[in-house]
């Protein structure tokens, strides 16, 4: 069995039992969080649009943590002009415990 989910812009194919990294949620670890934009569930065969509107998913925070960074550098040549600047994007890690569909 398994469900897509959207959150932060994003979609993610989750099970019970997976670990997936999404944009940073702002709770702690070891909390619940319940996510209800769910777009297919399937089982045995697949279920969308009115078929999972009161679908959820729940997971539990594992930890939040900042990704490795990423360097970003501008250039233009000939004009003497260059720019070094470096990201680091903050994520969520949880693990999917339930699907109720």
């Amino acid at each position: 069995m398994y469900a897509i989910i959207a959150t932060g812009g994003k979609q993610y194919k989750v099970s019970e039992g997976d670990i997936i990294t999404i944009e940073k949620l702002g709770v702690e670890a070891g909390e619940t969080v319940t996510f209800d934009q769910v777009i297919a569930v399937s089982d045995k065969e697949l279920k969308v649009g009115d078929d999972v509107k009161n679908a959820t998913v729940e997971a539990s925070v594992v930890k939040e943590g900042r990704a490795k960074k990423v360097i970003v550098y501008k250039y233009k040549r000939k004009t003497g002009y260059h720019k070094k600047n470096g990201h680091r994007q903050p994520y969520t890690q949880v693990k999917i415990e339930k699907i109720n569909a």
